[in-house]
């Protein structure tokens, strides 16, 4: 379902949040995002979508609503530019993870601010980043002449497999070119060009049940995962990347056996890849079939490419010169461990991307996760910059 959004400063649907007047601080619309429950699963992230969708309308960006699953939302929305130029795009997700069993020192669902941070679940990962975009493209909008246009998309689902960037995707519903991609990911403001992939995977073992006191006439399946687990935990690739170093590995969930004296005729466990540009997916499933043999059976669930764009590329280093500026300091290049809405985007807009968001990376998926109040408000004076800068650049 798709609806085009109408309406101006202060209106708002389904008795939500009032979108106010206050929309060119970042902090501020920061802090009204955070209480929003988009924990995900479920999501839910339609009403934070009509919230920042009808934002971006009032400031004059043509938006559409993406209702693709049942309180699932995309927002995608566009500034023309003056000439039919590939528009420059700016992406975040609107979805959390879930808060977790610890004990939060504040309610997480909302925001708290204290000693120059605001905390809160998306915090760092990423409403902040969402929030200086919707502050950036308004400001834009509002106070640039911009030559080739400018789109945002939001997405929903990000957490559990770009869900909402492939539904996106697949129906054709982004830019059909772009740019230049910057994806508001948290990275503390420091630019970083691209991310290892992720190839996750379920893994299963088959046995014989039998009564545990007489275990010789079946055959145990939590022994074969048991042996597979052993063989990853001392398994290492031989690919290596001169600027994302080695794939890596990890064994995340494991269960098997239907009670304590029975032989567990069935067995299974977790596998996640990341992968380096380069390696592909097919090659690292091959690959490990090989190496745990026949009795285990391994089928992928998510498969996110890596991204990455050479340093040396003019977006890369206007990119940099920007935020050397604006940091009053060298700024260096880096790149994720974690994967973003760019494996889906990036392939599907053809175009060079970085990952530049006021999130502080370490923070994501923390308990008590917080993000800098000054980082928010660098993140979109940046944002604004780079975009002007990177529209004049591409029109030479």
């Amino acid at each position: 379902m798709h609806l085009t959004v109408q309406g101006s400063p202060g209106y708002h649907r389904d008795g939500g949040h009032s979108c106010n007047n206050f929309l060119l601080d970042p902090v501020a619309l920061t802090e009204a995002l955070l209480a929003f429950d988009t924990t995900n699963p479920p999501g839910q992230e339609r009403l934070c979508a009509l919230y920042v969708a009808d934002i971006l309308q009032s400031g004059g960006l043509s938006v559409t609503v993406d209702e693709f699953a049942v309180g699932r939302a995309n927002v995608i929305a566009y500034l023309p530019g003056i000439e039919a130029g590939a528009p420059f795009v700016l992406t975040g997700h609107l979805d959390t993870v879930p808060i977790g069993a610890n004990h939060w020192a504040s309610n997480p669902i909302g925001a708290v601010k204290r000693d120059c941070k605001i905390y809160g679940r998306g915090a760092s990962d990423m409403k902040s980043g969402v929030a200086a975009i919707v502050t950036a493209a308004l400001e834009i909008a509002a106070n640039h002449r911009i030559r080739n246009g400018l789109a945002v998309i939001f997405t929903a689902g990000e957490e559990v497999g770009c869900a909402g960037a492939r539904s996106l995707v697949d129906r054709g519903l982004h830019p059909p070119r772009a740019s230049a991609l910057l994806v508001a990911e948290p990275t503390s403001n420091q630019p970083a060009v691209g991310h290892k992939g992720a190839l996750y995977m379920n893994a299963r073992t088959s046995g014989v049940a039998a009564h545990s006191s007489m275990p010789g006439l079946g055959v145990n399946a939590v022994y074969r995962a048991a042996r597979a687990i052993a063989k990853i935990e001392g398994y290492a690739f031989s690919e290596k990347h001169d600027l994302f170093g080695s794939p890596t590995i990890n064994v995340g969930m494991v269960s098997g056996g239907m009670n304590v004296n029975s032989v567990p005729d069935s067995a299974a466990f977790t596998m996640d890849v990341r992968s380096v540009p380069g390696q592909t997916h097919r090659k690292v499933l091959n690959q490990l079939r090989e190496y745990l043999g026949s009795e285990v059976d391994i089928e992928p669930f998510v498969d996110m490419p890596s991204v990455a764009t050479d340093p040396t590329h003019d977006f890369v280093k206007l990119v940099l010169e920007v935020m050397a500026k604006i940091e009053s300091k060298p700024t260096g290049i880096g790149v994720l461990p974690f994967f973003t809405d760019a494996s889906v985007l990036q392939p599907a807009l053809q175009c060079p991307t970085v990952i530049l968001g006021p999130g502080e990376p370490s923070m994501a998926h923390q308990t008590d996760e917080f993000c800098y109040v000054d980082k928010i408000r660098t993140a979109a004076e940046a944002m604004v910059q780079i975009a002007c800068s990177w529209d004049r650049h591409i029109a030479t």
